[in-house]
């Protein structure tokens, strides 16, 4: 377990994975610092949300090479809907509503 306390987001910890990732690659952890907490709340939520370990380690890895290709959130992502701090913005309840829609033809 790394020994530096990385900061985590505004509703979500920072997974071990992600910090691991984190902790070996001193250029990503430094771009990491540089987001905002709400920032870094997203690329949690979007890391964590997958369904498939495959997917995750995935995602853990584009985190690292991401944020070192200059991005500060996670792109495409409708973004985190754990916030209880706030209501669910029109757009993203279509998003989801297209998704439930879906999901539930399958």
């Amino acid at each position: 377990m790394p020994s530096k306390n990385i900061s985590g987001g505004t509703v979500h910890e920072l997974p071990t994975d992600v910090q691991k990732a984190l902790s070996a690659d001193p250029k990503a952890l430094a771009l990491w610092e540089s987001l905002t907490p709400l920032a870094r709340n997203e690329w949690i939520c979007w890391t964590i949300s997958v369904q498939q370990e495959k997917t995750r380690i995935e995602h853990v890895k584009r985190v690292i090479s991401e944020l070192k290709d200059g991005m500060r959130r996670p792109c495409c992502w409708i973004g985190c809907i754990h916030r209880k701090d706030k209501s669910i913005s029109p757009s993203v309840q279509y998003v989801l509503s297209k998704r439930r829609k879906s999901v539930s033809k399958k």
